[in-house]
């Protein structure tokens, strides 16, 4: 039996990347749990792993495209999926080294199958559907967190344990690696290249010398720095209402679908939620007062995700757009994002050390960053094609 249907397809990815994030925040949930099944008691070796797991997104998507290219996409995402499976491991480590390494291999599977996402949504899908589909692929991972923050107690009482859990979202992982085997991945053609015929090789040192890639990283490396600033950081300085950015991203990310395919023009729509994401970001950061703190992490959950499916879009919209260029694009895109969102990371941290544990200049730094959606979709261009009156 082969699959062929490109929802069964896409009903596959988006359920291996939900699976994914079930696994990664549900072992990052546990990790108290996991540290003290060890005795491991040092707060560096917890900050190791997750400096780890940094490395593993940073390395797993720049490396994406190369093995892409090695093995085709199909096989390149089922090594993807079987690293995901490897995170089996983590609930059964019985050394630090063991579950340092299985949550590496872990988030490199997770960086590459994040990069996957593209290529196989241009192969399947024709050039109207793909909008929907990418905002799909973008909420996975959100669906993912909010099963894991509002049903993980639950989880564990149906399955026993924290470490049945895991265990089971591995097992379904794999489950679904397997099935991904019976996809025949010879059948749809991308409409952008219906003869089939790769147009010139465009490799890492082709998108490194396009000035595309670099705006379109820096456009979304201030947002995810400040994303990973806020469930790092903002809790311990006292502002914990990061669950609401988690619950109304999802919404977010609906609407934005919706509106992308009523919508086609790509700019306005990054330009006012880039301003509407600094604004409240500023309110989130410096107010005292509590319900409008919650207010603007509703607001903010709900518009760091509204433009998503746009972003995700452009590049799929470029001229002469092939399978092998766009994994390039979004190799370097998310290698990128990441490193600088690594480094933001680091400062914010050491910006609250040079002060006295005062967070007053990392949350001027970290908004200021926010708005690199706003100032990046300047640098973009618009591909979206404005509907002719009738």
């Amino acid at each position: 039996m082969k699959i062929t249907h490109r929802y069964l397809v896409e009903g596959l990815v988006f359920t291996s990347y939900v699976l994914f994030a079930m696994a990664w925040v549900g072992g990052t949930a546990s990790m108290n749990n996991i540290m003290a099944s060890m005795h491991i008691e040092s707060l560096a070796s917890a900050s190791f792993i997750s400096g780890a797991v940094t490395l593993a997104k940073i390395v797993g998507t720049f490396s994406a495209a190369y093995v892409a290219v090695k093995f085709g996409i199909k096989y390149a995402f089922l090594l993807a999926a079987l690293l995901i499976v490897v995170g089996i491991v983590t609930p059964l480590a019985t050394s630090y080294e063991l579950l340092l390494v299985s949550r590496f291999l872990m988030g490199l599977g997770g960086a590459f199958m994040i990069v996957y996402f593209n290529p196989i949504v241009m192969l399947w899908f024709a050039p109207e559907d793909r909008p929907v589909v990418n905002g799909l692929n973008a909420v996975a991972f959100n669906v993912g967190t909010a099963i894991i923050l509002w049903g993980m107690t639950s989880i564990n009482s149906l399955t026993g344990s924290w470490q049945n859990s895991l265990v089971l979202f591995s097992g379904a992982s794999l489950i679904l690696a397997i099935v991904w085997l019976l996809v025949k991945f010879d059948a749809p053609q991308s409409a952008n290249n219906a003869s089939g015929v790769e147009p010139a090789i465009y490799g890492y040192l082709e998108g490194l010398k396009d000035t595309f890639n670099w705006a379109y990283a820096f456009t979304y490396s201030g947002l995810l720095s400040f994303y990973i600033c806020l469930f790092t950081f903002y809790p311990q300085a006292g502002i914990s209402q990061s669950k609401w950015v988690i619950g109304f991203g999802i919404v977010g990310t609906i609407a934005g679908m919706l509106y992308s395919r009523k919508n086609p023009l790509r700019l306005p729509i990054l330009r006012l939620s880039g301003l509407i994401i600094f604004i409240t970001v500023l309110g989130l950061s410096f107010s005292t007062e509590p319900w409008l703190q919650i207010t603007c992490a509703i607001i903010l959950g709900f518009f760091i995700f509204f433009p998503v499916t746009a972003l995700v879009s452009i590049p799929h919209e470029l001229p002469d757009m092939t399978g092998q260029k766009i994994t390039v694009v979004f190799s370097l895109f998310w290698s990128i994002s990441y490193l600088v969102s690594t480094i933001v990371l680091w400062v914010f941290g050491k910006l609250v050390d040079l002060n006295d544990g005062s967070y007053v200049s990392s949350f001027v730094m970290i908004t200021i960053l926010s708005g690199t959606v706003f100032v990046g979709s300047y640098f973009l261009p618009e591909t979206g094609k404005p509907k002719e009156l009738t």
